[in-house]
């Protein structure tokens, strides 16, 4: 083999890496369950290689994180070069579920490098279908009271995709189910400046902010029984909605503040509708709640 010698060189972009044999199983066998993995066996000291790991480099970033590069120098890590009897230099391997499913040896032009990394690339998959799979199952384990486990995958999508409004607002869901305000909020404040319009963000928001006030909340049946006893209670009234949206019963939450905005828009600088509309947006704008009460209350103010 090659004489020993050369420094390691830096990493050069999200999807490639240099690799060392000691992280060849890490990198590339177990990393290739989750994305094709094209391994590039190339020597600092041999200049030919050059032209090859860039055209290399270039079209694994154009592809955009459907497949990953690792490169390594045979002048430092020699024992998978060896275990693979590499007859040239550059030799290249691709990896798909922990097994080599194709590669070359030598020169050959960025054309066919190209062709080469696409298909790789395509083994795959869509990795947009994967992050919706993932995104369906985290979604299924929030639906199924499996907030620990819902978290464990919203935090791995984030890993893939740091920028998932989606997965941040399912995070946030998380915390709020477990009565962990202060971690929901710090969760969303935490989500990517780039993202913070985005209707899922504003919907956790929206809940957030319901969730601190069903917290200073009076029960429910004692809030009923003061506006039983009070219909013109108003304060009474604003307090039941709060309870009883924090109990989940949106639908006579959304009741009591339609009837509180009816008896006086005014008060309390229009408290009533304020409200409702911090319901509205913590659900999801084709909720029929929302529709149904964006109507009704459409009907009060133009009365």
């Amino acid at each position: 083999m090659i004489e020993l010698g050369g420094a390691k060189p830096a990493d050069t972009g999200a999807h490639i890496m240099q690799g060392t044999d000691e992280g060849f199983m890490s990198d590339v066998i177990e990393a290739s369950q989750t994305v094709p993995v094209i391994v590039e066996f190339y020597a600092a000291s041999h200049g030919p290689s050059g032209a090859v790991g860039a055209a290399l480099e270039a079209a694994t970033t154009k592809a955009d994180g459907r497949v990953k590069l690792v490169k390594i120098d045979v002048d430092r890590y020699q024992a998978y070069a060896q275990q693979l009897r590499l007859e040239a230099i550059p030799a290249v391997y691709a990896f798909n579920e922990g097994r080599p499913v194709d590669g070359f040896q030598g020169n050959i032009p960025p054309s066919e490098i190209n062709t080469f990394v696409d298909k790789i690339a395509a083994m795959g998959g869509d990795p947009e279908e994967g992050l919706g799979a993932a995104i369906e199952a985290a979604e299924a384990m929030y639906e199924a009271g499996e907030f620990a486990d819902a978290i464990e995958t919203f935090d791995a999508i984030l890993q893939e995709e740091p920028n998932s409004a989606v997965a941040y607002a399912g995070l946030v869901r998380c915390y709020l189910a477990l009565e962990d305000i202060d971690q929901a909020e710090a969760t969303l404040n935490g989500a990517p400046a780039e993202i913070s319009e985005d209707p899922a963000l504003e919907a956790v928001f929206a809940q957030i902010a319901l969730a601190r006030e069903a917290a200073n909340a009076g029960p429910v049946t004692e809030l009923t029984e003061q506006v039983a006893a009070d219909p013109s209670n108003h304060q009474a009234r604003l307090d039941l909605a709060t309870a009883l949206h924090a109990t989940g019963q949106t639908e006579d939450a959304i009741a009591q503040l339609l009837d509180l905005f009816a008896r006086d828009r005014e008060w309390n600088d229009g408290a009533a509708r304020t409200q409702l509309f911090k319901i509205f947006d913590a659900l999801s704008a084709t909720d029929p709640l929302v529709l149904n009460g964006r109507r009704k209350l459409s009907s009060l103010i133009f009365a």
